[in-house]
Order: C-alpha cells, then structure tokens, then sequence
C-alpha cells in the first residue's frame, strides 16, 4: 500500500460525454505526461511548470495527435494524492478514453484500485481516515441532508472533535503513565479531580455521538415507509400523488397490486424511500397470496408504517379499522404509524365530523386531488430529528465509527468504576489505552491493511 508507482484512472464516469477527466498519480506522474504531451503555447515541459497551472495542447500516438485536451498540473505535495497528479481533461469519447489510457498504461503506469488515489492521500496525512470515508459519503449523497453531513465530516469536523477528546485523554495517560516511574516515591501527577471532570465531559461527547447515529443512519440510507392496508383503498394512488408520477398501476379492482413497489422522495432533505404493498385479504389467489406475503416482509423492513383505510366504505364500521390499527399497534409497538383515512373528498360534513371523532389521530386525505399529501409529508418529517442536522452538528452516519465509539464509552465508563473504586494508576491505565486505541480506529492513527482495503474496495476507480 505505500509502494510510489504511477497509477491511473478515469475519474469520471464511464461512456460517451462532452469531456472525460483521466488522472494519473505518482512520482513520475509529471514527467510520464511530459513523453506525450504537446503545449500549443509553451516549449517548457510540464515538469517546468508551476504547481495549480493548467495548459492547452494535444496528446501524441506515435507522433500523431491524438486528441487535443487541458492538462492540469498538481506537485507534490499540494495535491489531493500527496503526490505529482496530472489530470487530463479530453473530448468524452470512449474511443479517446481508452487510447489515452492504454498509451500511459504502455509506458509505466498501472490501472488504479478502488479509491486508491484516496488512499494514498490518507497514507500521505492529506486526510485522515473518517475524512477520506467522507469523501465516499459525498459521493453517493443524493439528497441535501447527505450531503450536508458528508461536507461537514469531509471538513474534518467530526475528526477534530475526536482527536481533541483523544489528545486530552493521551495528556492525562501520559501522566499516569509517568506516575508509574515513581510508584516508590507515590508521587501524583495527574490530578484525579481535573482528570475525573475529563472523564465525565468524554463520557458526555460520546453519548451524543452515539445517539446521533440513529439521525446520522437515516440521513444515509433514507427511512425506509411501508403503505399498508386492504384492497383498493388507494395505496398505489397515494405512492403516485407523493412521487408526481403514475408509478404504479392503479384501477378499481381489487388486488391490482400483487407485488412490492418501491420509489424514493426528498422531503426537507432527508430521504424516504415508499413501499407500496399489496392488499392485505383473504384470497385465494395464489400470485396474490405472494404478494400479500411480502407485504408483512415489507412492514417488518421499514421503520415507518402508512396505514391506509378507504374513508367512504369505513365510516359506516369504523370498528373494523379502530381494530386493524390496534393489530398493527399491537405487532409493530416500535415503529411509528401514522393513519390515513382516504377518499374524504366523497364524504359529505356529517360522516367527516364522525370519522374525526372516533380517530382523531387519523390524517383525512384525498389522493386523487392531493388534499392532505402535504400534511402527511409534514407528519414524515416530523419523525425525523432534524435539530441536529439545523444547528450544523456532528452527525455520525457510519458504523464503523459508531461501533468504535461504543466500544470507546465502555471503556471510557471502566476508567470511571476504576477511579470510583480508587483502583491504582496501572489498572486505569489499561482501560485508558483501549479507548485511544478505539478513538484511534476512528481517525486511522491505528489502521490495519485489511481494514484500508476494506474501506477503499468500497470506492470508485477514479477516486
């Protein structure tokens, strides 16, 4: 992992586009470039050439030009890699793509790893480790809430409250550690008083982070919503009303959907991914019976369960519905469930007054006008808590992290028996070291090589 040979990639996405950029890192990533690259103003070589700078000219083929393109020109070690990078930006097609590439591939350079180029920025201390995770965090965001979180971490704001709680601990370490040199003399170098206020604030720290991974997990991976209830009560219109488009198939028989539909939605920035299900019935339908199966599958998968009842066939027995919901309430006690009663447009004041009175919690909406999809959106969001994410926090949203920050708070909490229970420097010692060594994990001070290519196996070539 730490050898200096000249990789190559394309960093952009693969296929035909108005450009493509091909980066290429390594000692000798300048003076490779240099062989093949003609400028249209200068006769300096790009080895010549100040760091940042950027030159027009054309790759060369056997003395033949092969595209004309921008080079971009980075020198170690003011570069993403910590390395000499050039960056070749050239016309998109897949033909030009790969003649370039295969031309340096020729002349010395090697097709980098998965996040390789990351990689050797983390093993050059441009990034630590959560920064450079970040960095694929921000890739894959795709709402703004991801996003957010994945610049603040990117930024280091996550690792800098890590490494100011680690660095704190490793002074009063150091000190009990230093202790242990004069255990005849029983002298008391850290003060237990100033050191039991450090723990009690780490301890602090840590719950915090570890609570906000329950916010943090569902920023990255979206909440995932099941939409349940029987036949032709108007789930499939309701997916269509929130999504804006006739995802699926909705008609006025029942049982129309006999399989899972899924669809994601940003609200506020955070993303929601819908479940549509098939109605839930006795059948004898053996495609449907299927599908009624993977509707029970789906509300045990989500985190939030839409349970929909058709308004103007239930207002006469609302007792049936008051009964499925307690089902539900009774079988799913964790997870949120958030009622609807559908089709109110077809209820006339009186039926609307008694549909309120027996379930008030119930939210009255119309899916085929869309009155009320804004108040269910709303009802969504407010599951969610976004303070956090408002008042620009840390958010931890990998679980890497949050199974290193538990284990960091045991032992974090076993320094705290210890010095309730007076235990003498060389035991708190111990429980000392293993929570740096998990505060460590966190920001790559301690790494293995299985777990760097686990991490960056998960990247993109090209970054």
């Amino acid at each position: 992992m730490t050898n200096n040979d000249t990789i190559i990639a394309l960093a952009t996405p693969s296929g035909a586009g108005a450009i493509a950029v091909i980066r290429i890192s390594g000692d000798n990533a300048i003076t490779m470039c240099d062989a093949h690259f003609k400028s249209v103003k200068s006769q300096k070589s790009l080895s010549n050439q100040r760091t940042h700078t950027i030159h027009l000219g054309h790759i060369l083929k056997d003395g033949k030009e092969l595209d004309e393109v921008l080079v971009s020109v980075f020198k170690d070690p003011n570069s993403y890699t910590g390395e000499n990078v050039v960056e070749i930006s050239c016309h998109g097609s897949p033909y030009i793509q790969q003649e370039i590439i295969q031309l340096f591939l020729r002349h010395g350079c090697r097709i980098a790893n998965p996040g390789e180029f990351t990689l050797r920025a983390f093993l050059n201390g441009k990034l630590d480790l959560s920064q450079a995770e970040a960095v694929a965090d921000l890739i894959a965001s795709d709402n703004e809430a991801s996003h957010q979180v994945a610049i603040q971490q990117m930024r280091g704001g996550f690792s800098n409250e890590i490494k100011a709680l680690r660095d704190e601990l490793m002074n009063f370490a150091s000190l009990i550690e230093l202790e242990l040199d004069f255990a005849e003399e029983d002298v008391e170098f850290a003060n237990r008083d100033q050191f039991k206020d450090l723990i009690e604030r780490i301890t602090k720290v840590l719950k915090h982070l570890i609570d906000s991974f329950a916010v943090g997990n569902v920023i990255k991976n979206g909440i995932p919503v099941a939409i349940v209830g029987e036949p032709n009560v108007g789930k499939s219109t309701l997916l269509n009303a929130l999504l804006n488009e006739e995802k699926a198939i909705v008609s006025d028989i029942a049982g129309t959907t006999r399989d899972a539909i899924e669809d994601e939605l940003t609200i506020g920035g955070i993303g929601f991914r819908f479940i549509d299900t098939a109605g839930i019935r006795d059948t004898q339908d053996v495609v449907e019976s299927i599908g009624i199966k993977k509707t029970f599958e789906k509300i045990e998968q989500s985190q939030v369960v839409i349970y929909l009842f058709d308004a103007e066939t239930s207002v006469s027995n609302l007792g049936i519905v008051l009964v499925e919901i307690e089902k539900i309430k009774n079988k799913h006690p964790q997870k949120p469930l958030i009622i609807i009663a559908n089709k109110i447009d077809k209820l006339d004041d009186i039926q609307l007054a008694e549909l309120t009175n027996n379930i008030p919690q119930a939210i009255l909406l119309s899916a085929k006008t869309g009155f009320g999809v804004e108040q269910l959106t709303d009802k969504l969001l407010s599951l969610i808590n976004t303070g956090a994410l408002r008042n620009n926090e840390t958010i931890v949203t990998n679980s890497r992290h949050y199974d290193a920050l538990l284990k960091a708070l045991e032992e974090i909490q076993k320094v705290q028996q210890g010095m309730d229970a007076n235990l003498s420097g060389d035991l708190l010692a111990i429980d000392i070291r293993q929570a740096l060594y998990h505060f460590g994990e966190i920001t790559g001070e301690i790494t293995s090589d299985d777990l760097l290519g686990n991490i960056f196996a998960n990247f993109c070539i090209g970054k």
